[in-house]
């Protein structure tokens, strides 16, 4: 499969279809058998999950995953870009340097939380936040790495309609922005409404790709998995 720069690819499939385990291919969190992964001409299929994070991917997980003891604002920060600050002799002799690189994330990671409708919550502890607020906080963190491509496990499973809306608004910016991303998902409507292409996949392998309306009538789609 292949992503281009400002679209969102959707890649579904029933459980088991190996969907996730791809994701943990990509960002290094598992090994591939074989194939390759190439990301603006990096070859990815051996490296390890920071440093793919910081040649610009960026997931979420099915599982949220918070640092759940600090506050939402100090969340986003922490998905932040490293700045100066976040080594010791710069951090003593550079103050003024990483001082200015602290205070843009903080104004970058408030005007996040404000605009998908987290501003109000910005003291609180992520792990007092509602289930849909934490999967929206994962997002925000995601897009304030200021990752390329992002990959999206289930963003809206589980979450209120409101979310969901924010949610696709959030995914529709990136495109604007000319960031990608892979969205797995079992809700086909919000596929439809998110992504330009979808990849249909089942035990691990391609079964058909191409617009929404194209996979949705494959007949192997209909037979297993949206009947």
């Amino acid at each position: 499969m292949q992503v281009y720069p400002g679209e969102t690819v959707g890649l579904v499939g029933p459980n088991g279809a190996g969907k996730s385990t791809l994701f943990n291919i990509l960002t290094g969190f598992l090994t591939s058998d074989g194939g390759s992964v190439v990301f603006d001409e990096n070859v990815l299929t051996a490296g390890v999950p920071h440093a793919i994070a910081r040649l610009g991917i960026s997931r979420t997980f099915q599982q949220v995953r918070l640092a759940r003891q600090l506050s939402v604002l100090d969340n986003v920060l922490l998905a932040s870009p490293p700045s100066l600050g976040n080594r010791i002799l710069p951090a003593i002799f550079a103050r003024r340097a990483w001082s200015t690189v602290e205070a843009r994330h903080v104004e970058s990671g408030l005007n996040l939380l404000r605009r998908f409708g987290l501003g109000d919550v910005l003291d609180i502890l992520s792990d007092e936040l509602s289930f849909g607020q934490q999967k929206l906080l994962s997002l925000i963190c995601c897009i304030a790495s200021g990752a390329r491509l992002l990959l999206l496990d289930e963003p809206v499973a589980g979450v209120s309609a409101a979310i969901r809306d924010r949610v696709l608004d959030m995914i529709a910016q990136l495109c604007q922005q000319g960031r990608s991303s892979i969205v797995i998902e079992h809700d086909f409507d919000f596929v439809e409404k998110s992504c330009q292409r979808v990849l249909f996949m089942d035990a691990g392998r391609k079964i058909c790709e191409g617009t929404p309306r194209t996979v949705r009538a494959h007949p192997y789609v209909m037979a297993a998995y949206l009947q």
